[in-house]
């Protein structure tokens, strides 16, 4: 099965009834986790997320809820009861990430935002916040797939077997996915909130 990805731009808070209803498709453990967050607003792009990976499974899979998630000892999380079906998120301010494959990948997704030259120049020796953030993303990306985690911002070259793709998500914002996988990505979806609002 291709990997395939959908994103959603966020562009206005959540109403307390899609609030609701999002969460009421999450396992326990991940609901419990999200509602210990007080502030209503920070839930936004964690829970659009995960709502996301419900869209994304629905249709690829036909399950109406999310199965357990667990984490590994690496942190990663994955489906226990499901371990061919390997997915990974990705959120930041305005827009998330999901991408689901039936091998491990990592995703990432970040807004694209004003940096400090100096630093931009320490860390990844680059002139423009839209190529410090593309650098970020494949970082990212990479250490999740792994599970790993970033040891340092040095980022060593692919190795053999290793690929990253860009993903063109929406405007002000750089994406990206790693894989072991040789098969480029396969479809992209894009959805806004309002779309995702629609699916409850």
């Amino acid at each position: 099965m291709p990997m395939e990805f959908w994103t959603a731009r966020l562009d206005r808070p959540l109403t307390e009834t899609e609030r609701q209803a999002m969460c009421s498709l999450l396992p326990p453990e991940r609901r419990e986790r999200l509602l210990r967050m007080r502030d209503a607003e920070r839930q936004r792009e964690p829970l659009c997320a995960y709502f996301l990976l419900c869209m994304a499974l629905w249709k690829r899979e036909g399950w109406r809820k999310l199965p357990e998630i667990a984490l590994s000892s690496s942190g990663k999380p994955y489906f226990p009861e499901y371990p061919g079906i390997h997915f990974n998120l990705s959120h930041t301010k305005g827009a998330v990430l999901a991408g689901v494959s039936d091998e491990p990948l990592g995703v990432d997704i970040e807004r694209i935002r004003p940096e400090g030259r100096r630093m931009m120049q320490r860390l990844v020796q680059v002139e423009t916040e839209e190529a410090f953030f593309q650098s970020w993303v494949r970082l990212e990306a990479r250490s999740k797939r792994s599970g790993k985690g970033i040891g340092s911002m040095k980022e060593e070259p692919l190795q053999e077997g290793e690929f990253y793709y860009p993903l063109d998500t929406f405007p002000g914002y750089a994406a990206g996915v790693s894989t072991r996988s040789p098969e480029t990505p396969g479809a992209l979806h894009r959805y806004s909130l309002d779309d995702m609002q629609n699916a409850l």
